[in-house]
């Protein structure tokens, strides 16, 4: 009510599948009185639509959504100018790009003088040529603009009911949506009307079909579901933790250039059948490695607890960090945290070279530990033995020095 109080066409308004019919024979060249015969409408509504007339509640609305005629007796309030976004062009700059084309005025020229890029009157006059005269017709393209502009759009499942039966009967049969689209490929080779992508099937169910419809066709749905699930984005990852994650995004820039001592990598090496289970540390600085017994399996809890005996007994300003992948075993990181006061910073999903000192050490203790093996078989005993040998190995990086005499420094300057 409050639109035609104003002298403006109701909003929301959707062609139907006559109009969209008609405009596309007003596209190959019809007069709209040739297309008001092939379409089954009076010659009057024809002109109607192609002059983007509709009515409501007997009134004629323009294309601009002002009021073009109301019955006799009845005032017509001033017509309000319909404002379009800037980004589009206008009919009066449609205008003066028809009269300087036709006066042979060059493409960047009409640009300049619109104060328009050249590639949108290129495009504006390649795409909207008349089919058969190649004129450009400025008020048949604004028609088409303000057509295309229109929301929401008819699909074309809509408007192609063959098309919509055999969709319906490919669900029925429990076809996946990709098996009926490329089965619409096979069957109709040389008609793309009939050519759809399998996205375009699911929005139809999802966004478009409505009620017990939408219901019956979701059940032959693999999924069975009714509704679209929300596809996270890889920036989007939910936390597999309950307590919050410090990403190595959030790492002290002065662990990257290992400059100051105290700052810790570590995984896990697994045994045979991912039965066992050996916790591995590296300090990134010295490349001294400590490793954790697991004999009792590598649980959440069985690692903390391991982690704990092995750096607790380190002073505190060999504490500083450790970084880790997002592994289950580190679920209840927080609570590691705050028996060391030492924070855990956790690597991107997928990217072990985030931890290369770690991973570097980890083949190093294959020599010891080889691949598809119990480790459970290896005491504490063992483990200790292992890290002494490779704590004390001249090292390339270190110029030649072992890791243990680079710690012994820190700890006895």
């Amino acid at each position: 009510m409050k639109d035609h109080a104003q002298g403006r066409r109701p909003s929301g308004r959707r062609p139907s599948a006559r109009q969209v019919e008609f405009m596309a024979l007003l596209d190959q060249g019809m007069t709209a009185a040739q297309a008001s015969v092939v379409i089954g409408v009076h010659e009057r509504t024809g002109r109607d639509w192609a002059r983007g007339i509709v009515r409501s509640a007997g009134r004629r609305y323009a294309a601009n959504g002002q009021l073009a005629w109301s019955p006799p007796g009845k005032v017509i309030p001033p017509a309000v100018e319909k404002v379009i976004d800037a980004r589009f062009l206008s009919v009066d700059e449609r205008i003066d790009i028809a009269d300087m084309h036709r006066h042979g005025v060059s493409v960047r020229a009409i640009a300049l003088e619109l104060g328009r890029s050249p590639s949108t009157i290129s495009r504006e006059l390649r795409r909207n040529a008349h089919p058969a005269s190649g004129d450009y017709r400025p008020w048949a393209t604004q028609r088409r603009s303000a057509a295309r502009r229109a929301r929401p759009k008819p699909r074309k499942i809509e408007l192609n009911q063959e098309m919509s039966d055999f969709i319906a009967a490919g669900l029925r049969q429990q076809w996946s949506p990709e098996q009926i689209c490329r089965r619409l490929r096979q069957e109709f080779p040389d008609r793309p009307e009939m050519h759809v992508s399998h996205e375009t099937i699911y929005q139809a169910l999802y966004v478009q079909g409505r009620g017990e419809f939408r219901r019956k066709l979701a059940r032959c749905l693999r999924t069975g579901r009714a509704v679209r699930r929300v596809q996270r984005q890889p920036d989007q990852r939910q936390s597999r933790f309950q307590a919050p994650m410090l990403m190595i995004s959030e790492r002290p820039a002065e662990v990257a250039d290992r400059a100051v001592p105290g700052h810790w990598e570590g995984d896990l090496i697994i045994g045979a059948g991912h039965q066992s289970a050996i916790a591995t540390l590296v300090e990134r600085s010295t490349r001294y490695v400590l490793l954790g017994h697991l004999p009792h399996g590598h649980a959440a809890e069985q690692v903390k607890d391991a982690l704990i005996a092995a750096m607790g007994t380190l002073p505190v300003h060999l504490r500083r960090s450790l970084t880790w992948d997002q592994g289950s075993e580190m679920a209840v990181h927080h609570k590691f945290t705050m028996a060391l006061n030492m924070p855990i910073y956790f690597c991107d999903p997928g990217s072990p070279w985030q931890r290369g000192s770690n991973e570097n050490t980890n083949g190093l203790l294959r020599q010891y530990f080889p691949k598809g093996t119990d480790l459970s078989q290896h005491s504490a005993k063992d483990l200790a033995a292992v890290a002494v040998r490779l704590n004390g190995r001249p090292r390339k990086t270190l110029g030649w020095e072992t890791p243990a005499e680079r710690l012994a420094a820190l700890l006895n300057p």
